[in-house]
């Protein structure tokens, strides 16, 4: 549970919010309005995968606005091409075709259109406690009541859910009609649950038998967030698109879907379309924000850093299970997470929750430290005595 801060009456009060004004962030710190500094183990919803304001990624941004801040995409420019090529260079074969968009719930939305389209089916698989955005599609596939009936008022049909990592359930809900299965790998709002491999396997295998299409949703999973670029990657289950959002330009809005050329080998100009999806200064930044992960290797701190902060956690008391992979992290404890949230604010440090009322959320920049971890273990080894 967040605080309700002071707002202006002009803004919907639609956002509950952390108990600063942050004015500026370098790293894995936000600097609020008082000139103090805040630890940030929330990483702006899993957004500052480079942490904040690096210093490349504001260079990269400056100088393509000095030279051309956006064309619509009726104008090619490298930037974009660039920027797709390098997806394709990260992300498993044989995912090698990329469309750009605004948004991770974008980017679900055209890989579900894609999936559609090809199939010429309509009925989507996905799981409960899935999250996949907040437009009319994505929100038919989101877990939830509330989120449901948003998709009832937009007329959109529900998808069938089925209980993450049972395989058993999935395999019933197959059949000839289904168009695709949509999930995360990793499970970002529901508290870091992590499928199994045997899983992904069997969700592979059941696409394959009844011609349906595998949709990996890594908005916040993906970009290096488990330790590997993608988390199809670290699972080594191949879906035929991924979509990405978050971390990809490091705080600027970009999502994009990268699909097997058997999902999309039949695409014309018109079938997709965004007037704002792979604009010059996000590709800038994205470029700029990939580069900074591999040379300086925050995929390899990822996975350092995180075994770091699973020992630490699982050695605190009142912590009944860590959850997650890499800089996704759930914290399984035995009161309310909320509680613990805002008992960390007393020492500066910011997290998240989760639908899970007693999974606390981490989700830090990439290049959050040793240093920093410890700083942060000793904060919750504090609020949890």
């Amino acid at each position: 549970m967040l605080t309700d801060a002071p707002i202006t009456e002009t803004l919907l009060p639609v956002y509950s919010t952390f108990p600063l004004r942050a004015v500026a962030g370098h790293g894995s710190w936000l600097v609020d309005d008082a000139g103090q500094e805040w630890l940030d183990a929330y990483g702006g919803h899993a957004v500052a995968s480079s942490g904040h304001s690096h210093p490349d990624v504001v260079a990269a941004i400056a100088d393509q606005a000095a030279k051309l801040i956006f064309y619509s995409t009726a104008v090619p420019h490298a930037g974009r091409e660039r920027l797709a090529d390098t997806l394709v260079r990260l992300s498993p074969p044989p995912l090698n075709r990329v469309f750009f968009c605004n948004s991770g719930a974008e980017a679900n939305e055209n890989q579900l259109n894609l999936a559609r389209r090809k199939t010429g089916r309509s009925t989507v698989v996905t799981m409960r406690g899935g999250w996949h955005g907040r437009t009319a599609a994505t929100l038919a596939c989101t877990d939830g009541e509330r989120y449901e009936a948003g998709a009832r008022r937009a007329g959109v049909p529900l998808s069938r859910k089925v209980t993450f990592n049972d395989i058993a359930e999935l395999e019933g809900a197959m059949d000839d009609s289904v168009a695709a299965v949509l999930l995360e790998p990793v499970q970002g709002f529901s508290g870091a649950r992590t499928a199994t491999t045997e899983f992904l396997q069997a969700a592979r295998a059941l696409c394959d038998r009844h011609g349906a299409r595998l949709l990996f949703d890594e908005v916040q999973c993906g970009v290096g967030r488990t330790g590997s670029f993608t988390a199809a990657e670290h699972f080594g289950v191949i879906p035929d698109a991924i979509a990405m959002a978050k971390g990809l330009a490091a705080g600027l809005p970009i999502g994009a879907v990268v699909a097997a050329p058997s999902l999309v080998d039949d695409i014309r100009v018109g079938d997709l379309g965004s007037t704002f999806g792979g604009g010059p200064v996000p590709c800038a930044a994205a470029l700029a924000n990939i580069a900074v992960i591999e040379r300086e290797g925050l995929l390899n701190n990822v996975r350092e850093v995180s075994a770091q902060l699973v020992s630490g956690a699982r050695a605190l008391p009142h912590v009944v299970e860590v959850h997650g992979r890499g800089f996704l992290l759930g914290l399984e404890l035995d009161r309310p997470a909320a509680e613990v949230q805002r008992a960390l604010w007393d020492h500066r440090v910011l997290t998240g929750t989760s639908t899970d009322p007693r999974t606390l959320r981490l989700l830090p920049a990439l290049s959050f430290a040793a240093d920093e971890a410890n700083l942060l273990l000793d904060a919750l080894r504090a609020v949890l005595r």
